[in-house]
Formats: C-alpha cells, structure tokens, sequence
C-alpha cells in the first residue's frame, strides 16, 4: 500500500482554499452584523430563532444544543447571557423529570423580531442576492453532500428541523 499522501492538485488547491476563505469570512461577516445592530453574537441569534420557532417557545437544552449545533457548555453560557438580558429564561421540563429547558421570553421575541430584519439583510447581501436561484439550488445540494460526508447527523437534525 502506498503511503503517499494523496496531494490536491492546482486546481483542487485553488477551489479548497477559496472554499476554506468562505468559510472563515461569511461567518466573521455575520457575526459583525449582528454584534453591530444587535449586541448579539450568532450563536445567541440562533439560539434564540431556534426557541421562536419551538412549540410553546421552549426546548430541552439539550435538543437546543443539538439544533443549535453547540455543545452543552457553550450553550450553557450562552443561556446565562441570554437569561441575565430578560431574553430567555429556564425552568423544570414538564415531560422529562431532572431535564431542563429554555423558554423565549417575551422580551426575547421582541429582540429577536427587531435584530432578525438586519441579519436577514446581511444573509442577502452576502449570499442569496450574489447568486442566481439555480445557483443556489446548486448550493444547497453541495452542502447537503458535504455535510453527509462530514457530519450526516447534523445534515439529519437540519432536515428534521426545515420539516417542521
């Protein structure tokens, strides 16, 4: 068996490298947006449209982490910041003893419903308007094979998600 790294080519090297540099910079993009409009960062923006579209407004933390993509520990701290501003509080879960979950609060939904129009702009203008609607179709079946590849169980809670 050969032990010779399989190397990229020129043109393989080019397309990774412009893949990695979307990446790192749509997120950092994002992310200034909404520390900018909305004092919030995006993992505390996803958290709380997570918990917007949620039955009742609530979730386990733990299928919070899951639909957030955060590990309980980030999601934790986040929760505390997001519970110290009035925007999310948590209590005992009805339907699983010793689970808790994380209630939007009505000043939540406010904040939420006023950062939301800001950061759907900037998905705009760094996403949907640069490209045409097949090209974007063509984008979410890319993604969708990248992420069966690299993590199937986040394409799985992505598609349970979108089917609500």
């Amino acid at each position: 068996m050969d032990d010779e790294p399989r190397w990229l080519t020129p043109e393989q090297l080019d397309q990774w490298v412009h893949f990695v540099a979307v990446l790192t910079t749509v997120p950092a993009v994002v992310a200034d947006q909404l520390k900018r409009d909305a004092d919030l960062n995006f993992f505390e923006y996803h958290v709380l449209a997570r918990l917007s579209g949620a039955p009742g407004r609530a979730l386990q933390m733990a299928v919070l982490a899951d639909v957030t993509h955060g590990s309980q520990s980030r999601l934790s701290h986040a929760v505390r910041r997001l519970e110290s501003a009035g925007w999310v509080t948590r209590r005992s879960c009805a339907t699983a003893s010793r689970a808790v979950e994380a209630v939007l609060t009505d000043a939540g939904f406010e904040k939420l419903r006023r950062a939301a129009p800001g950061h759907v702009a900037e998905a705009r203008r760094v996403l949907v308007d640069a490209l045409t609607p097949e090209e974007l179709a063509q984008l979410r079946h890319l993604s969708r094979k990248v992420l069966a590849a690299a993590a199937p169980e986040v394409l799985e809670i992505v598609d349970d998600l979108l089917s609500r």
